[in-house]
């Protein structure tokens, strides 16, 4: 079992006993806490470590309570902060509450109520982590489960880290193949030195090949200035090749020599540059198959494929379903300001029965969007939410048929109710960008997916 990865809170007070009440129900309730006096200590604090909730004193009389909301919401928009106040303000809690405050709390502040803010605010269910990490209070990565496909997939990963041997790793989409290769480099020697990754697949050739190798000033046009390739800049670190199989045979020749040699030129130059970089390849095909059939040059697959990891599909990883959707709710439940205590069992007897094509990502996207669509403290599908077997005829569901995205769009709009048609917080709610929720709502308006009433309120074109 991993090390738990405990979520970390800064408070800010003035009061000497109100920061040792809240250490100790943070204490209780298993998460960890820093307490500091002055608001210039917590905007000191606020950018050395990643961290979960902000709690501020609200009462100094030179408005630093407010000052530092205001910077925690310049800096870390998601980033709850609740705020503590004296009950004779209530024109303090409302311009908290209107700057972004989550939770606003009078004093007194009873230990009771603080154990209620942490619980509804971070989620902190018991998960069973395989594999996590922690540098300098920020979470690197965690992997939640406890099948045996999992377990085997971390294990081969594990002991072939500390040595710098290439590794492929295959899998279906979704299954968290660039974690594997992440978990690779953290676990190996060369986890000090950078973790630089290039998606193969979102490049075409000669714009791939600058990005691996770099180019000389006038190269081609628009090549103003030198520039270093991800090659250059993984050197003594390891350099991740996303969907390898999407590469053209020229630049599979010049991988593989890469590869053998550990030098290159950059593009449109003559010097030879070496570097020391442990390569680690994914792809969502079959290699072997690729490399049978001619599109995928034998010798680098042999070249790449030294061990093979493959990330197991989670229809064969139907134990770590229940833990995989806490893990999700200890993500994202504080988003949709939820508090959740159980999960609905007809739920999990649908996700049960899914093949879940889209892997880990979909059920990720799935939980989501049940926690923005419902309500109360079960997790439920959402009254609308379908899942669709791909090899039954009928679909696992509890309502009306239903497509992703359609799923998609429910969960827009109930965004939107629940910030009152606030674009930027309906954004935030939904983990996307504003920019991404205005051209998804501008496609609704193209192709006539309104309803009558109700939505057509937040279809405005941005200024």
């Amino acid at each position: 079992m991993a090390e738990k990865v405990y979520q970390n809170v800064l408070i800010h007070s003035t009061d000497s006993r109100e920061r040792r009440t809240a250490l100790e129900v943070l204490a209780r309730c298993g998460l960890r806490g820093t307490a500091v006096s002055s608001p210039a200590d917590a905007l000191d604090r606020l950018t050395s470590r990643d961290w979960d909730l902000v709690l501020i004193d609200a009462s100094p009389a030179d408005g630093g309570g407010m000052a530092l909301l205001g910077a925690v919401r310049s800096d870390r928009p998601d980033l709850p902060v609740a705020m503590i106040g004296p009950d004779t303000s209530a024109r303090l809690a409302v311009e908290a509450l209107r700057a972004g405050c989550e939770e606003f709390l009078v004093r007194p502040v009873e230990a009771a109520a603080l154990e209620a803010l942490f619980g509804s605010l971070l989620p902190n269910h018991d998960v069973p982590l395989v594999a996590s990490a922690q540098k300098a209070g920020r979470c690197l990565y965690q992997i939640a489960g406890r099948s045996e496909a999992l377990t085997e997939a971390l294990a081969v990963a594990r002991k072939v880290a500390p040595t710098s041997m290439p590794v492929l790793i295959t899998g279906e989409s979704g299954t968290g193949k660039e974690l594997l290769s992440y978990f690779v480099h953290s676990q190996s020697r060369r986890s000090a030195g950078p973790y630089v990754r290039v998606n193969c697949a979102a490049l075409s050739e000669s714009l791939l090949e600058s990005e691996l190798f770099g180019h000389e000033r006038g190269a081609f046009t628009g090549a103003c200035a030198r520039r270093k390739g991800r090659f250059e800049r993984a050197h003594g670190g390891t350099l991740l090749l996303d969907e390898i199989s999407e590469t053209t045979a020229r630049l599979q020749a010049e991988l593989l020599r890469v590869l053998e040699q550990q030098d290159f030129e950059r593009v449109g130059g003559s010097e030879p540059i070496r570097v020391d970089v442990r390569v680690i390849c994914t792809s969502n095909r079959d290699l072997a198959a690729e490399m049978r059939a001619g599109r995928f040059r034998r010798d680098l697959y042999y070249r790449i494929s030294g061990i093979h990891v493959e990330a197991p599909p989670l229809r064969r990883r139907p134990k770590d379903i229940p833990v995989l959707v806490w893990h999700f709710v200890n993500l994202y439940a504080r988003e949709a300001r939820r508090r959740i205590t159980e999960l609905d069992p007809q739920m999990l007897a649908a996700f049960s029965q899914y093949s879940w094509p889209g892997n880990v990502r979909e059920l990720r996207n799935v939980v989501r969007t049940a926690l923005v669509l419902g309500e109360g403290a079960t997790l439920s599908l959402g009254p609308r939410q379908q899942l669709t077997c791909e090899d039954a005829d009928a679909p696992v569901s509890r309502a009306a048929d239903l497509s992703l995205q359609e799923l998609e769009r429910q969960a827009i709009f109930e965004a939107l109710r629940r910030t009152q048609s606030h674009q930027a917080k309906a954004a935030g709610l939904l983990g996307i960008t504003d920019r991404t929720l205005r051209e998804k709502l501008r496609r609704y308006r193209r192709n006539g997916q309104l309803e009558p009433s109700g939505e057509r309120q937040w279809l405005v074109e941005p200024a």
